[in-house]
């Protein structure tokens, strides 16, 4: 306690009034004398006593942030008492709770960055094997000209979707770092599906698919046409690769003062319930996914959509279809 300035200071200057008061009370009577001296003890014991707690209580404050650097976020020090030393607790209990949450975000986004990393180096692997499998073949000068285009074609394949999956992860980091700007236009849904439906149209065609929708060309929302365009393709393409040959597709829309929805029906092969949870999840690939699936084009529109003040809901029943319920809230100003 001694070592601290202030306490030594606070010290000399008690003892130098105490000495004082003793020499001015050389010239009265003894009792005087004994009277200041023994009033100078006791001042100076109790200035001392108090001093020495609140020191000890500041010592175990200081051990407490100790713990805290260390890592040690679990003792808890709030006082209900009033006083400085009471206010300085709660304080630092308040930051030792802000650090906690903090830690448990950081090692939740450390094992989120873990998996996604494992994640994607399984995506990558399969393609990028294959792909060195048929150039070893390729390179074989006894191989048929046949097998040897065949074999060119489903490199190329697989180098497509490869661009198509490093594409989509970009955008999912971007839309994760809120690092893409959505813009705010009026977006006429007639249109949306219309464009939605381009990059579609030949897998439609070559499974006999019938196509219909229904709703009025009024129908709008504020949202980035762009980006939810991608969102309806990824969920149209969806519906095409679980929908038998010669099954449908029906998309709708309407407008109410509250949101404007779209649906999308097919009446293929259905989400079993124990799926349902997880289909939204990135990477998450279903029982009836095909090997060229990749678990992130839902994903991708469940982000796009959310991110534009939208909800998305699945209703599904097995061999009988799903239904894709997009809603886009107005926003109240």
């Amino acid at each position: 306690m001694l070592r601290n300035r202030e306490i030594r200071l606070e010290f000399l200057v008690m003892c130098t009034i105490s000495l004082v008061l003793l020499v001015i009370a050389t010239f009265v009577p003894f009792a005087a004398v004994l009277l200041v001296l023994l009033s100078s003890i006791l001042l100076i014991g109790c200035s001392l006593l108090f001093t020495r707690v609140r020191y000890q209580e500041i010592e175990k404050l200081s051990g407490y942030v100790r713990q805290i650097s260390s890592g040690d976020y679990t003792l808890d020090v709030r006082d209900n008492r009033e006083g400085e030393l009471s206010i300085l607790k709660n304080t630092i209990y308040k930051v030792t709770a802000r650090l906690s949450e903090q830690s448990a975000l950081l090692h939740k986004d450390k094992i989120h960055l873990t998996d996604t990393i494992s994640d994607i180096s399984h995506q990558l692997k399969a393609p990028l094997t294959s792909m060195m499998v048929m150039a070893d073949l390729v390179d074989d000068t006894k191989l048929p000209e046949a097998k040897r285009r065949e074999f060119t074609r489903n490199i190329r394949i697989q180098l497509e979707r490869l661009d198509w999956l490093v594409s989509s992860l970009l955008k999912l980091s971007k839309m994760d770092a809120d690092a893409v700007p959505f813009k705010k236009d009026q977006v006429v849904v007639a249109k949306l599906i219309e464009k939605a439906l381009q990059p579609v149209l030949i897998p439609i065609d070559i499974k006999e698919q019938t196509i219909s929708i229904t709703g009025e060309d009024s129908v709008s929302f504020l949202g980035d046409l762009s980006w939810t365009t991608e969102a309806i393709i990824n969920m149209i393409k969806n519906a095409v690769e679980h929908t038998q040959e010669g099954g449908t597709i029906a998309i709708s829309f309407s407008e109410n003062p509250l949101f404007t929805e779209m649906t999308i029906t097919d009446n293929g092969k259905g989400i079993s319930k124990e799926e349902l949870p997880f289909i939204f999840k990135r990477f998450y690939k279903g029982k009836s996914a095909g090997e060229s699936s990749s678990g992130i084009g839902l994903a991708m529109a469940h982000s796009i959509i959310t991110k534009q003040n939208g909800v998305i809901d699945v209703q599904s029943d097995v061999h009988k279809g799903t239904q894709f319920r997009i809603r886009f809230y107005k926003q109240i100003l």
